[in-house]
């Protein structure tokens, strides 16, 4: 089972965060723009026995939002992700997992033909899709001269309750990402979406429910 070490950072100023991302020389991972729409449901049993062993059941589809120029759009691809914590003991070495600097954990991940179909699986087997939320990713990497970042992975989402990069990699390299970002460690998110999307509707005084946009707050294609 492979290892997960992440952190989130909040981006208060997205064109700001992008000219620096520019200047850095990052460039989008795949064809056309690098921009995905994510479509995420997250299923557990009707107890939550997932949750309360710190585990993550998810279903994602990604669809292509600007292809590349000449190339149609490819059709939407559906993951399926299982995420647990490290068993003590398992951290990858110079992991940060006994510091909780990062955000550490074992994940399996697969691509499936058909996201209907497993959904229907899962709810055979008693479980539900309990929670929904969607965002748009583009994932870009830093140029190969930079050979500190060569394993390293710069994911921004535009999320329903504002814009977050998740930076994916070796420990080293994401501190020193964060920082040639204009980071600092006490701006490392530990939270998943679920967790940060609790918390803002908690301060706006609503009701949780799914986290997805509305008409107005959309961000453009």
């Amino acid at each position: 089972m492979a290892q997960e070490i992440e952190i989130k950072l909040r981006i208060s100023d997205p064109k700001t965060f992008r000219h620096i991302l520019k200047r850095l020389g990052a460039h989008p991972v795949g064809g056309g723009s690098g921009r995905v729409h994510e479509w995420n449901v997250i299923f557990d049993t009707p107890e939550g026995g997932l949750a309360k062993h710190g585990q993550l059941l998810r279903i994602r589809t990604e669809t292509e939002t600007k292809p590349k120029k000449g190339r149609p759009a490819a059709g939407p691809r559906a993951l399926l992700t299982f995420k647990k914590p490290l068993v003590k003991g398992t951290f990858a070495s110079g992991s940060s997992q006994q510091t909780h600097r990062h955000k550490v954990r074992e994940e399996i991940e697969v691509e499936v033909s058909d996201a209907t179909i497993l959904a229907k699986v899962f709810e055979g087997l008693g479980m539900r899709g309990w929670f929904r939320y969607e965002k748009y990713r583009t994932t870009f990497r830093l140029p190969a001269r930079l050979s500190w970042a060569k394993e390293l992975l710069i994911e921004l989402d535009e999320t329903p309750i504002g814009t977050f990069v998740e930076l994916e990699g070796p420990p080293a390299a994401i501190d020193r990402a964060a920082a040639e970002l204009g980071h600092t460690r006490r701006d490392y998110v530990l939270k998943n979406y679920l967790s940060l999307y609790v918390e803002e509707c908690r301060r706006l005084g609503q009701e949780p429910r799914d986290m997805i946009f509305t008409a107005k707050k959309r961000p453009p294609p």
